[in-house]
């Protein structure tokens, strides 16, 4: 895919995000307020993702790698 097409097609997404959203209606300042406020969420939702995903992958690799030395105890002290 060659640059022309791609910014082409990034143009037409956003395009179609405007018409989903009426977002071609506003007046300037609101689309500023508007995708200040989206952008902002979106940016606290995959923070939120990664500091989670991180999080929980670290406990299940934690209980998985007890699992083999001695399974009973070794998972109770990892769910602790």
């Amino acid at each position: 895919m060659d640059v022309k097409s791609t910014a082409g097609f990034v143009y037409w997404l956003f395009c179609q995000f405007e018409l989903i959203t009426c977002s071609y209606l506003m007046e300037p300042w609101e689309k500023v307020l508007f995708y200040s406020f989206n952008l902002a969420a979106a940016g606290l939702l995959l923070y939120a993702a990664y500091a989670c995903v991180a999080a929980h992958l670290g406990s299940a690799l934690q209980l998985l790698w007890s699992i083999p030395a001695n399974p009973r105890d070794n998972a109770l002290a990892a769910v602790k």
